[in-house]
């Protein structure tokens, strides 16, 4: 995303429903710990490290639906 990374993105995206929820996924080697201090108001609940076959990305995502 060229004007915004993804936890910009879901500030804007709780501001219209804060019960929605996001799955975080990246590939970059992120430590999560660090993102908590800079962003504090975002829940890291599902995140998923790429790369990931459907069949892992499925059962995270339901898991997560549950």
């Amino acid at each position: 995303m060229p004007k915004m990374n993804g936890f910009e993105l879901y500030q804007k995206i709780v501001e219209i429903d804060p019960n929605i929820g996001i799955c975080f996924m990246s590939s970059a080697e992120i430590n999560i710990e660090a993102l908590r201090e800079v962003y504090a108001n975002v829940s890291f609940g599902c995140f998923i490290r790429k790369p990931v076959t459907i069949d892992k990305l499925v059962k995270r995502l339901l898991a997560e639906l549950d």
